[in-house]
């Protein structure tokens, strides 16, 4: 069960903000996507995510060798529209950066559900 302590905990930083704001926006990315997006290293963006999904905001799904990440399915009402907000509330440079560059990766994975 989400705790508003572990929530708020994960909204305090920027990187996973803007791992936030680009799932609400994508629905569902890998790893992967992510560090392209966010032009990191695949391990920095494991370790957000990895806190993200303890804290119970994330679930994943596994297909095949990549593993997907999108918000948690049973996120509370109060916290889904804390997430809207926030990433209304986001600069809006970075994450038309972080847009595009995902939107220029090349071989990303194809997906066979969702």
């Amino acid at each position: 069960m989400l705790e508003a302590q572990s929530f708020y905990d994960v909204l305090s930083d920027e990187t996973r903000r803007r791992l936030l704001a680009l799932l609400l926006k994508e629905g569902e990315l890998c790893v992967c996507e992510l560090g392209c997006a966010l032009d990191m290293a695949q391990p920095k963006v494991s370790r957000h995510l990895a806190v993200m999904r303890e804290a119970e905001v994330l679930s994943q799904r596994r297909e095949g060798t990549w593993v997907y990440y999108r918000l948690h399915p049973q996120l509370p009402l109060w916290a889904a529209r804390s997430l809207e907000l926030m990433a209304q509330g986001l600069p809006e440079a970075p994450l038309r950066q972080d847009a595009e560059r995902l939107g220029a990766m090349a071989d990303r994975p194809a997906r066979c559900c969702a």
